[in-house]
């Protein structure tokens, strides 16, 4: 039985002008036939001989062979480049004469010519090859990482009641939580985290920041060149809503404090009601 997306060893039943016949069986039906063109067939092959090949399905949407070896076949996740977008959708080259299409209802961002994006090859419902950046399920869970070692990945989509889904090594399931999730990290981007947590059933939680201890002095230098940027001063305090405090500095409302009583203890700080002015 031909599966298509996937690579095949196949026998040559039939020699034509343009090609040869390809099926399980030397005496395979005409329904049971593949063609693999000319061009592609290699040579010397002749009838009875295996030849591994690649199905897809060409312009007119019949099952066809080839020798050439895809980027990525059904089920694998890997980066391909867009090579054209269009009503439909996005087209991707995964390395084969036909490119691959990406519809837009599988997109997680808005792509354009040129961009390299995350994908995975899928079985449409119109039994169509086709790619999709939602690559959740095509995703490994055993990885060998464990707590506090640092990762490499791919933000593959974004979701605001979850946080930042990740694709550690392009390969293994992850999420940056809301919690750890900080503006400025996009679909496509790649990052560099630490492993927060591994799940029971082996996905990873992640964070792009380091540990508290390692970040106060950061922070504090951080709000530094902030005050320093609006002549010496904060206009609100730790008192300030969470939120506020999140949108002004990046910083949760405990890395807040922690950073501004760093300034404080250095003297480098005075503490108004409604305002942190540098000293």
């Amino acid at each position: 039985m031909f599966e298509l997306g996937k690579t095949q060893s196949l026998l040559i039943v039939k020699e034509l002008n343009f090609g040869v016949y390809l099926g399980e069986t030397l005496n395979a039906s005409m329904d049971d036939r593949v063609l693999l063109p000319k061009k592609q067939v290699p040579q010397g092959s002749e009838v009875g001989d295996h030849i591994e090949v690649f199905l897809y399905k060409d312009s007119k949407d019949r099952i066809i062979a080839t020798t050439n070896k895809p980027l990525l076949r059904v089920g694998e996740v890997g980066k391909l480049e867009v090579s054209q977008v269009t009503k439909i959708g996005a087209f991707l080259n995964w390395g084969l004469e036909k490119d691959v299409l990406l519809p837009y209802k599988e997109q997680t961002t808005k792509v354009k010519e040129g961009d390299e994006v995350l994908a995975a090859i899928y079985v449409d419902k119109s039994s169509r090859l086709a790619a999709t950046m939602k690559v959740y399920r095509y995703l490994e869970r055993a990885s060998e990482y464990k707590k506090d070692d640092t990762v490499r990945g791919t933000v593959y989509e974004i979701r605001e009641d979850m946080g930042a889904f990740v694709a550690v090594d392009d390969r293994f399931s992850a999420l940056i939580p809301k919690r750890e999730f900080y503006g400025g990290i996009k679909v496509g981007d790649v990052v560099t985290a630490r492993v927060l947590d591994v799940k029971q059933d082996g996905k990873l939680d992640l964070s792009v920041r380091e540990k508290a201890y390692l970040l106060i002095e950061k922070d504090a230098e951080k709000l530094v060149e902030i005050m320093e940027s609006f002549d010496g001063v904060l206009p609100f305090t730790d008192k300030a809503n969470p939120e506020v405090i999140r949108r002004e500095t990046g910083m949760s409302k405990n890395e807040f404090k922690r950073a501004v009583g760093n300034l404080l203890k250095k003297g480098r700080i005075v503490i108004k009601s409604d305002v942190i002015r540098l000293k």
